[in-house]
């Protein structure tokens, strides 16, 4: 079913069904107003004598060239193809249909002066499934995602590649094959569609998603991880939490006690056990992951207008005057970005301590060396340990900034970019292999505490444990493992280990 999308009230949650289910969306029948008004307003410059940038005259360093009236067609035409200088692998499939959502959401502010046409295009490619092969790199985050759009704008002229039913073939072919024809570009319109946020603000708002389900799939390993070492939940009691007062460390604390209770291991050492602290990896959760949890919901807060705004440039503002501006601009998402990364490198720090913690018969409190029943013989879970080292290590390297390296272009037209695009896109395979950490955390943890019988954990956590088992089996002795951490790795990424603990318990963005 359809979905109707209001320009500037899409919410988050919006956002993110799109991007996990792929719905077809279309503008709401409201916007069509604003729509036609600016588009008329444009059509009115393009047939008069007045110099208006992006309409009538050339672009970047070039804008002081006036372009006839007869070229303003082929301008537009000649500027999408130029600028499709994308390299790389194409974006996957559901990054591209949220760049198209949030291109008719940006179109539909009414600021932008494009036709009805170009807008009811979209919206057909959407519900059918016409999406562009939008190569991955080539994109300095202003002006505007110029390079992916262009590949985006050009399947609409029937130029380039698409996908059409699982399968790659030329742009034209897609549209006619979806009973769709392409568009011939008027006054500005190649520059509406290629002069905005969209490639950077889907890519930052997937990173975000996905953090979002390894940070709830973290609340439930370190649940998990904390039963199996026999650690304490003292440190989660709500009152040091409510003493502080971060929303997210307090949410994060009373999800682990949830999970935690009715442990049967935890009763079983409530008394006389002569540890007096944890280590900060089990008994900071809530400091760390809370606060995670903070920085996602603000960079969540920040996508969620930027997916609401007015992007390209120039903008035909409410006076019908037609002013250049520098909306384009995507510093706000790469400082998003940056902040996505930061917490999920952090939440991949902390789990990787947890594993390492309960591989270590010197911390894990009487669980045999690397988690198997005879060490030595056999190395258990000792090299699962060593992969997720590798890749928290390279989480911490890819969270290095993206937003304080900018680089001039455009004949120093163009002399502070905000480098978003590559900033959100590395959230991608950061996510990645943080969802790799947890599943082998969720192993480990599944493991750690059948060492514990006949002492049982919580019946959330036994929940969780049936959901690891259901994929992996218990490790009695050493066998080939791959597949068991890719198999633990989707867990987290399919929201299944949330699933099972229960999703209603687990906090989420909005708060």
């Amino acid at each position: 079913m359809t979905r109707n999308l209001v320009p500037g009230a899409v919410t988050l949650a919006d956002l993110e069904d799109i991007y996990w289910q792929g719905m077809p969306v279309a503008l709401a029948p409201q916007a069509m107003a604003g729509i036609e008004r600016s588009a008329a307003r444009i059509a009115e410059v393009a047939a008069g004598n007045e110099a208006v940038y992006g309409v009538n005259t050339g672009f970047g360093k070039l804008a002081s060239i006036r372009i006839a009236r007869d070229d303003v067609a082929t301008l537009q035409r000649n500027l999408i193809l130029s600028h499709c200088c994308g390299v790389g692998d194409p974006l996957p499939e559901n990054v591209v249909r949220l760049i198209l959502s949030l291109k008719l959401l940006s179109l539909g502010r009414g600021a932008s002066g494009v036709r009805p046409a170009l807008v009811a295009l979209l919206e057909g490619m959407l519900a059918k499934g016409v999406l562009p092969v939008i190569p991955e790199k080539g994109s300095v985050g202003a002006s505007g995602d110029l390079a992916p759009l262009a590949h985006m704008a050009a399947v609409m002229m029937g130029h380039s590649e698409a996908t059409f039913k699982g399968a790659t073939m030329a742009a034209a072919e897609a549209l006619k094959k979806a009973g769709l024809q392409p568009v011939e570009l008027q006054a500005k319109e190649g520059l509406a569609l290629i002069n905005g946020t969209q490639v950077s603000n889907a890519l930052a708002l997937a990173g975000l998603f996905r953090a979002k389900r390894a940070l709830q799939a973290a609340i439930v390993t370190g649940a998990l991880s904390t039963d199996a070492a026999m650690g304490s939940t003292a440190p989660f009691a709500a009152e040091i939490h409510d003493l502080r007062g971060h929303a997210g460390q307090i949410e994060v604390a009373k999800a682990l006690r949830v999970l935690m209770d009715g442990s049967g291991i935890r009763a079983s050492h409530t008394d006389n056990d002569e540890r007096v602290q944890d280590p900060y990896c089990l008994r900071c959760q809530p400091q760390v992951d809370g606060a995670c949890l903070d920085v996602l919901r603000q960079a969540g807060r920040t996508l969620e207008i930027e997916a609401n705004a007015a992007t390209d440039n120039p903008l035909v503002l409410s006076d019908g005057s037609v002013v250049s501006g520098g909306n384009f601009h995507a510093e706000p998402v790469a400082l998003a970005a940056d902040m996505i990364a930061l917490a999920v490198a952090e939440i991949g720090a902390i789990a990787q301590r947890r594993v390492a913690l309960l591989v270590d018969p010197a911390l894990s409190y009487g669980l045999p060396g690397f988690l198997t029943p005879k060490p030595g013989l056999n190395s258990g879970l000792m090299i699962a340990e060593v992969t997720t080292a590798a890749l928290m290590s390279e989480n911490k390297q890819m969270a290095h900034p993206a937003s304080i390296d900018s680089t001039p272009t455009s004949a120093n037209q163009e002399d502070h970019v905000s480098m978003a695009c590559h900033g959100a896109r590395r959230l991608m395979p950061m996510t990645q292999n943080l969802f790799w950490i947890l599943g082998v955390e969720a192993m480990m943890g599944a493991q750690g505490v059948e060492f514990r019988a006949p002492h049982v954990t919580s019946p959330r956590l036994l929940a969780v444990k049936a959901a690891v088992r259901a994929k992996i089996p218990t490790l009695a002795e050493d066998r080939y493992m791959a597949g068991d951490l890719a198999a633990a790795g989707d867990l987290v990424a399919t929201g299944a280990l949330a699933e099972a603990a229960g999703k209603d318990i687990l906090p989420g963005l909005s708060a």
